[in-house]
């Protein structure tokens, strides 16, 4: 019967190449939606992960993890003293704007953390070291943001309004999709790129490029010839946005929590675990990303069975007499849906594996190039291929309810 099939499937060629070229898309649809979803969420998430901190400390208004209030730096030093914790450092979010050499203003979140501490920063750097942060109004970014900055290597200068910037290294896997440009910096860094706007700017506009002076410096313009100050230390003055706490060996973190919680007003303490959580959450539940990505997969779900489901038929209507032969010389009915079914398996998997192909491979190529993670785990890949199959065959069954009224005597008529 397995002849039978495949004689079914490849006897006319450019239809066969039309259904799995149907099917390839659907399946590529699905993958896609379904990868950039979980690629999604991933990179959302991505710093949290790479953190070696157990617990995060933040103002309970946190949302998720680039929206909260700011909490004092004396938090900092209280959490020092709770028993318990080995270590503690502060996390700084800021928004800025960067200015490239153009003129061109492109929105930019600013991430402060101790480039000696070991909580916070531990990524892959394709280029430069943390250790080169320590110098005065410099930065470190995610090497897919190259275009977006219009910078073009490292030790290029540009400008997070209104103080001169330089890019001193390039890390990996580091850049959310659902940020804006994320830029990394020592915390006194961060503090003066971020604070620095907040102060009485003095911009102008001048022969097409944006000029703007600050308290922190007389001018950044080109032509000043007085380098502003190095940025100041942090006083108890200054804000931060989280603590990153490393638990003692062999502390239970629950209870830790709660004598953190007691002994930090106004904070709200979380495990990793808990910060990933909240901001899939946020992203997957509470915007629309994750109803419009699984839309596209269901739209790439239904195209697939109208595709199969019209090839099946057709392919079932041209052989209607072969099957009222098969009925005719005694074959019961579920040899004749083996028969169907098998054809929609073969084309289940003929169109399965070279769309995953395609998917793997444009993946690859967005994330080198676009910093965009299209992401095909294999239990992603493992799913997919049960929906195929699904897909395929629940199609077949259109065609089996043609089959079923099929009287034999057909195969006698002229």
């Amino acid at each position: 019967m397995a002849s039978i099939a495949r004689k079914n499937l490849f006897e006319d060629i450019p239809r066969f190449i039309v259904a799995q070229a149907g099917i390839m898309f659907a399946v590529s649809l699905v993958t896609i939606q379904l990868g950039i979803l979980d690629g999604f969420s991933r990179s959302t998430t991505r710093l949290i992960e790479q953190s070696d901190a157990d617990l995060w400390v933040s103002s309970q208004e946190m949302l998720h993890l680039e929206v909260t209030l700011p909490i004092p730096l004396e938090r900092l030093l209280q959490t020092r003293q709770v028993n318990g914790v080995e270590r503690a450092e502060a996390l700084i979010s800021r928004s800025g704007v960067w200015l490239d050499s153009a003129g061109h203003i492109v929105p930019v979140k600013v991430w402060g953390f101790n480039p000696g501490g070991r909580l916070f920063g531990n990524w892959r750097m394709s280029q430069g070291s943390l250790s080169s942060l320590q110098e005065p109004y410099t930065f470190i970014t995610d090497r897919s943001n190259l275009g977006a900055l219009d910078l073009k290597q490292v030790s290029d200068v540009g400008k997070i309004v209104p103080l001169q910037a330089k890019l001193v290294g390039l890390s990996e896997d580091t850049q959310s999709m659902a940020s804006s440009t994320s830029l990394f910096a020592s915390l006194e860094n961060a503090n003066a790129f971020g604070g620095s706007g907040s102060g009485n700017l003095n911009c102008t506009i001048q022969a097409g490029q944006v000029e703007c002076l600050s308290p922190l410096t007389r001018s950044t313009s080109p032509s000043s010839s007085e380098p502003p100050p190095p940025p100041r230390n942090l006083s108890l003055e200054d804000s931060i946005s989280y603590v990153l706490v490393q638990a003692k060996p062999d502390q239970d973190l629950s209870e830790l929590k709660k004598r953190l919680e007691s002994a930090l007003p106004n904070t709200r303490v979380h495990t990793k675990a808990e910060m990933v959580e909240i901001t899939h959450t946020y992203w997957r539940k509470r915007t629309g990303v994750g109803f419009i990505l699984g839309l596209g997969a269901t739209v790439g779900v239904i195209v697939g069975m109208v595709v199969v489901s019209q090839i099946l038929y057709s392919s079932v209507s041209d052989h209607i007499k072969e099957f009222g032969t098969l009925k005719a010389m005694g074959a019961s009915d579920w040899v004749v849906y083996g028969v169907i079914t098998e054809q929609a398996l073969w084309m289940a998997v003929l169109g399965y594996v070279p769309s995953m192909a395609l998917c793997l491979g444009l993946g690859a190529w967005t994330v080198a190039t676009k910093g965009i993670v299209i992401l095909i785990t294999p239990g992603t890949a493992i799913a997919i291929l049960g929906v195929t199959v699904i897909m395929c065959v629940g199609s077949a069954l259109f065609a089996i309810q043609k089959v079923t009224h099929v009287d034999p005597a057909i195969v006698f008529k002229a």
